[in-house]
């Protein structure tokens, strides 16, 4: 009875005309950020963040989180059309879905892909009504051994699960660790790392550096980007599917839809990799495997509705933990925190309202996407023409008056150009800057932590294995260290013995 009275709670809040607005405009904003190239949520968020300060908490809330699974819904409209992801957890779709547009079914392709994008959001987030809860119970018997280990274990899988270098995802989160020690000491004994910057004093603003990385960065890397391209039909084709193909695709929207939520779950699971892992398995279990490559429907079903799940239950561990999963979470708990909510096992009963809310407010954002999306997919193929030259004066304008107005210093965007420098370099330098933002995020939470651990055991450090919780949470990362030092090994003495043969099979020594 309890779950139906939050449940009324939750769609009462969502459905006012204000959260409803900026569900709304949330839910476009989402789709445009998802079709047009380059422009990613974290980017969009990291601009708009500075903005927020001036709406209701649910509202702030709510229209980024649309946002977020927003562009996981249209993002396949440039993956299917021309062969290019609108974000990157829709790479896996540009491999069956352009194959489709090329013979025709791009309108096939972009329904099944809107329709198990919906059974997918509302799926999740039932699993996040349900699971939310259950979780809050147990997490409210966390110490400090057990975030400890809870930031060790998110820090982890974004360096193993970073697309890229390993070092270098190493490298970036200490670097946000680093960062997330400027300014007063946790303890109150002064400040640190400051450089006698007087500004530097409070610490680094999060929204300063997410605005130079994301949004400025973002802008910057852009602008040598084409802006014109060519769609694959004419015309989309018929946007209702065969009934072959919905049978086709039916199967793999389900398992993409389960595979999704569970790995969206995981600190830097994400969608991305939910999309991938989706697209592996429909590939192995298919009893034509031969027609993937070719216009496999279910190459297109899977792997969308997967990267829907994993957006919005990566929500269950920010909601009950206070931990970010990714990037795009650390943007939403950044908002939480300015606006004086605070994500933490009894945020259930201490804010029902926020966290029933925001439940509620997804699946009447997963209803708006659609009716977006399917009827109007004519108008967002006109998008790929618009020349982003032309858009980014007016969004550097507004990253610059955003900054300023939070506190009214001329230093702040100063710092943000500082930082829209550094992230220019770093994705020149392809360093995925994702795990920094998280090491800046928890790195706060990571020392206080550990610092209150140590202080309460007097330094012992069996106080982090001392409870069942700590000990399955230890073995979870030491599985994910096997999991990166064993193939490392593997490698590294594969390369020793194929350098070793050198000399003996061809008779001369390569080194100089």
């Amino acid at each position: 009875m309890d779950v139906f009275h939050f449940l009324a709670l939750g769609f009462s809040e969502a459905l006012s005309p204000s959260n409803l607005l900026f569900c709304f405009v949330g839910a476009i904003l989402g789709t445009i950020i998802g079709i047009l190239p380059g422009m990613g949520p974290t980017a969009t968020m990291a601009i708009l963040l500075p903005l927020t300060t001036s709406l209701p908490p649910l509202a702030s809330i709510v229209m980024l989180s649309a946002i977020y699974y927003g562009s996981q819904y249209s993002g396949s409209t440039t993956a299917i059309l021309i062969n290019l992801p609108g974000e990157p957890s829709s790479a896996a779709t540009t491999i069956e879905g352009y194959q489709m547009a090329r013979r025709g079914r791009a309108g096939a392709a972009l329904a099944i892909s809107a329709l198990g994008s919906f059974f997918a959001g509302t799926t999740s987030a039932l699993a996040l009504a349900v699971a939310a809860p259950a979780l809050s119970a147990v997490a409210l018997s966390f110490g400090p051994p057990e975030y400890v280990w809870l930031c060790i274990l998110g820090l982890l899988a974004a360096m193993v699960l970073a697309r890229g270098s390993l070092l270098k995802a190493t490298g970036m989160v200490c670097v946000g660790l680093l960062l997330a020690m400027v300014g007063a000491n946790v303890d109150g004994s002064g400040a640190r790392l400051t450089l006698g910057i007087p500004s530097l004093a409070n610490g680094i603003d999060f929204v300063v550096v997410t605005v130079g990385l994301f949004g400025v960065a973002e802008i910057a890397s852009n602008l040598g980007r084409k802006s014109k391209v060519d769609v694959a039909q004419n015309s989309v084709g018929p946007l209702w599917p065969t009934r072959q193909e919905f049978n086709d695709s039916l199967g793999a929207v389900v398992r993409g839809t389960l595979l999704g939520t569970l790995l969206g779950v995981l600190p830097g699971g994400g969608a991305t990799f939910g999309a991938f892992s989706s697209y592996s398995v429909e590939k192995k279990i298919s009893k034509t495997p031969e027609k993937f490559g070719q216009g496999a429907i279910a190459g297109v079903a899977g792997p969308e509705s997967a990267n829907n799940a994993a957006s919005q239950s990566a929500f269950i561990p920010l909601l009950t933990l206070g931990i970010p999963s990714n990037s795009v979470m650390a943007m939403i708990l950044a908002a939480m925190t300015m606006h004086g909510v605070s994500p933490e096992p009894s945020i259930i009963e201490a804010q029902p309202e926020i966290f029933w809310g925001l439940v509620a407010s997804m699946w009447v954002g997963n209803v708006l996407l659609l009716v977006i999306n399917l009827p109007l997919v004519g108008l967002w193929v006109r998008l790929f023409k618009m020349p982003y030259r032309l858009l980014y004066p007016a969004i550097l304008l507004f990253c610059c008056i955003g900054v300023y107005s939070l506190n009214s210093r001329g230093s702040d965007v100063v710092m943000v150009m500082v930082f829209a420098a550094i992230g220019y370099v770093l994705k020149k330098a392809r360093c995925e800057t994702g795990p920094l933002l998280l090491g800046l995020v928890l790195g706060p939470l990571f020392e206080r932590s550990l610092r209150q651990a140590l202080q309460s055991s007097s330094g012992d450090p069996m106080v982090f294995v001392g409870r069942p919780i700590s000990i399955v949470l230890l073995t979870i990362t030491a599985g994910i260290l096997l999991a990166i030092a064993i193939p490392a090994a593997f490698n590294s003495r594969k390369r020793s013995r194929h350098h070793s043969a050198g000399p003996r099979a061809g008779g001369v020594d390569p080194t100089p």
